[in-house]
């Protein structure tokens, strides 16, 4: 018996894997799948254009290491299967939702989500960090102007409904240690320049990570190794601040300089980040999941911006 060509493409797509194993090279709305989970779970590809480029296996790469999975950038069964688990599947729209009102300043578990369903649905809300910043501001404005709603970007329970999920737990605030404030934008853009250059580990190059994050953000270049930053700082962007090392990583987007550090490298050129303001991480030319625990450093000065 003859298959028409028709039928036959009907047997194909049919038989063809929903997760297929995809790597750098690969595009199509598989490709595309994968980068919108990727940004759900924090792990930023890029645009979700469903090109599986440079960006893209940085992030996969980012993701599988963080998972404990072999990092080679290829996704298979067991990737697949780690992002499907990292990505809670969420409610219908029609069945509505609630969770707390949410606006910019706001970070924790709640924000993750708001940002994780924003970017499912279409509205680039950014690295789901749980960091409510200008990007998820802008976010929520266009997807409540989409479905009819004041564009206040402010969640509250019409914008839950419309968004269909449920999300419990309470936001916090951004700390107001001596009126010190931070920039989520920055600290987004220096997540995704730490993942995209060394992922979790580092490549000795922390100025360059630095100074490429204020140059997405700011539009302007700092030179200098880690212990030069502090004072090329241009003064009318950012001004030092006296926090504590425990304090200011409770605020994201804050640069951070030590003049020397216990490495034979660092004991030359210093190191320099900026706060991811979990409290713990700080990001360079890689994420330092736990930047208290660092040891052996000297000479530390905070710089927020203004």
């Amino acid at each position: 018996m003859r298959i028409s060509s028709a039928a036959r493409t009907t047997l194909t797509a049919a038989s063809a894997p929903s997760n297929p194993t995809l790597k750098r090279g690969a595009s199509g709305p598989s490709v595309k799948s994968l980068q919108q989970a990727l940004a759900a779970a924090g792990f930023s590809p890029g645009a979700a254009d469903g090109q599986f480029g440079p960006k893209t296996e940085a992030a996969v790469k980012a993701f599988q290491k963080a998972k404990g999975l072999v990092a080679d950038g290829v996704v298979g069964p067991k990737t697949w299967a780690k992002l499907n688990g990292a990505v809670a599947p969420s409610t219908p729209p029609s069945s509505g939702g609630s969770g707390p009102t949410l606006k910019q300043g706001h970070s924790g578990a709640p924000v993750t989500a708001l940002q994780s369903r924003l970017n499912q649905l279409g509205f680039n809300a950014g690295t789901a960090d749980g960091q409510f910043g200008p990007k998820t501001t802008a976010a929520v404005k266009a997807f409540q102007k989409a479905k009819g709603l004041v564009a206040d970007g402010v969640v509250g329970p019409k914008t839950w409904d419309k968004l269909g999920i449920k999300v419990s737990g309470t936001p916090s605030t951004p700390p107001s240690t001596g009126g010190v404030r931070g920039n989520s934008a920055l600290a987004n853009n220096a997540r995704s320049v730490a993942l995209s250059m060394g992922g979790y580990s580092s490549q000795g190059l922390c100025a360059t990570g630095v100074s490429r994050a204020i140059q997405n953000t700011y539009g302007i270049k700092v030179w200098g190794n880690g212990n030069d930053i502090d004072n090329n700082l241009p003064r009318d962007k950012f001004r030092q601040v006296n926090l504590s090392l425990a304090e200011a990583l409770k605020i994201p987007g804050l640069i951070l300089t030590w003049e020397k550090t216990s490495t034979a490298a660092g004991s030359k050129y210093g190191h320099t980040a900026i706060t991811s303001g979990d409290g713990r991480s700080s990001y360079s030319d890689f994420v330092e999941s736990n930047t208290l625990g660092a040891g052996g450093r000297s000479g530390f000065k905070v710089f927020m911006p203004i």
